[in-house]
């Protein structure tokens, strides 16, 4: 007797009929991805918050809702919006919230490097060089650890390296659908988790430093203030590859398809390229390391980018310029790959592929304007702070631990994850709210930032909201499944 097949021609879950196959985690799924779709839009989602913030002060301010600042001892009390002052506050900086929020400039800036790495080609033939040059036995391994080191780029894995995977397991002699989910879970599940900085990290630091500012204004976050999830890079490299190996290369099987692929090496131009972008990174990260010297090491001009008068590194211009070095590295790879591989010929290039980085941002900026919005009125109307002083004491009251209690926040994290794929925009919504509560507990905002990270990357490998179905060529009822470009950021 054959065994049955599942309708995507997959083996069926063991000790499940084909028919049964609908079981509590399908209509969980399919729950979940019902709620997700009936959710608006980002963008009109903080349209409606804002909007809501300015009703809730109306009310609230005709009642006698008072808290003792915890720093200043001075009562808080909400501020109307929803009146003449309120609208002339709200027409008159409308503007400025949107040019003056935290976060915008340091994207920008970023993803003008990023943009350079890309539209040169290096970020793809680096990352074909990648799996390209790995041994057959580490290639799933090298696959896993590609996937969490392309959100360097934002969403390049997505788009470049998980069909990508499928097409290397294919020449390779494996099962397409194997490669293709050892990809996939670097890329969403290690989205936090990397060994450089990313254009995620000084957005996520954008919108705590907004936040923190609701309790302690000046407040600065680091963008590099998570950097310790360097570690986590490799401790996802080995569970992604046991997981592919033990779990998912047994129970798809052997392939059987038709279809074969064949992988090209890089071409002699892209060669040039690679080597030029890994001379001109060493030598960049060089120069920042001759800048992060020690005052007192005696070498000429070192930690020239060291605070110059207490000689300190964790409070100095080197520090504050992550998001400019950022730029600054894709800018010096970038043009030295093009220069080399031949994809750039003059400067209007460059400009062009940073011009291409702007231009995806369009949707961005859309839902940028409406949270920027929000934010200001949640500040101006006092209700962040109130609401802070209030959630602080609740849960004081309720003896919860450290532990327990970030725990209980990770969780959060990761359900709402599941219904909401935005890592900025779930951001931009939580942290003026638990940013500041966890502040008065005590808690830094880097520390409550990098429990929302792991939270949210830990569901973004079973969200709904982060895959669409696509049909590749890999042979007979074998669908494959891509994530949606711009979804995780």
């Amino acid at each position: 007797m054959t065994e049955p097949t599942s309708e995507k021609g997959l083996p069926p879950v063991p000790g499940a009929s084909v028919s049964g196959q609908r079981n509590i985690l399908d209509r969980a799924l399919s729950f979940i991805e019902r709620v997700g779709n009936a959710l608006p839009h980002p963008g009109t989602l903080f349209a409606l918050m804002a909007l809501l913030v300015i009703l809730v002060s109306g009310v609230t301010s005709q009642f006698d809702v008072v808290v003792i600042h915890p720093a200043s001892g001075e009562e808080v009390r909400p501020e109307n919006l929803l009146s003449v002052p309120g609208l002339h506050r709200i027409l008159s900086n409308m503007v400025t919230n949107f040019t003056g929020f935290t976060p915008l400039g340091t994207v920008l800036v970023a993803m003008l490097g990023i943009g350079i790495m890309e539209s040169s080609g290096l970020i793809g033939s680096a990352l074909r060089k990648l799996v390209l040059s790995a041994p057959r036995r580490l290639l799933t391994a090298v696959l896993v650890f590609a996937g969490v080191m392309s959100n360097m780029a934002s969403e390049i894995g997505y788009v470049l390296l998980v069909p990508l995977a499928a097409t290397i397991f294919l020449a390779a002699g494996r099962h397409p659908l194997a490669g293709l989910a050892a990809a996939f879970a670097g890329v969403s599940g290690g989205y936090s988790a990397n060994l450089l900085l990313g254009t995620i990290d000084p957005l996520l630091a954008g919108l705590s430093q907004a936040a923190a500012a609701i309790v302690q204004p000046g407040y600065a976050v680091n963008p590099a203030a998570n950097y310790f999830m360097f570690v986590s890079t490799f401790f996802l490299t080995v569970v992604g590859t046991w997981v592919t190996e033990k779990v998912v290369v047994p129970r798809l099987g052997e392939y059987h398809g038709e279809e074969r692929a064949g992988l090209h090496d890089l071409t002699p131009a892209e060669r040039r390229g690679v080597k030029a972008a890994a001379i001109a990174t060493l030598l960049f990260a060089l120069l920042l390391l001759w800048s992060a010297l020690p005052l007192d090491s005696g070498i000429p001009g070192a930690g020239f980018l060291r605070d110059p008068g207490s000689g300190e590194l964790l409070h100095s211009p080197f520090m504050s310029s992550i998001v400019a070095f950022i730029f600054l590295l894709g800018l010096v790879s970038g043009v030295s790959y093009g220069a080399a591989a031949g994809t750039y010929r003059s400067d209007a290039h460059v400009m062009k592929g940073m011009g291409k980085a702007m231009e995806t941002l369009g949707l961005y900026l859309v839902l940028v304007f409406f949270a920027a919005q929000f934010v200001a009125y949640f500040n101006w109307t006092n209700l962040g702070l109130i609401v802070a002083v209030e959630g602080a004491r609740l849960l004081q009251s309720s003896g919860m631990g450290a532990i327990p209690l970030l725990l209980t926040f990770i969780l959060l994290s990761a359900v709402i994850n599941l219904f909401m794929g935005s890592a900025s925009a779930k951001w931009a919504i939580m942290a003026p709210v638990f940013i500041p509560m966890f502040m008065l507990l005590g808690y830094s905002p880097e520390l409550t930032q990098v429990a929302y990270r792991r939270g949210d990357s830990t569901t973004n490998v079973i969200s709904p909201m982060m895959i669409v179905g696509l049909d590749l060529p890999l042979g007979p009822g074998a669908p494959m499944f891509m994530p949606v470009p711009g979804a995780a950021g």
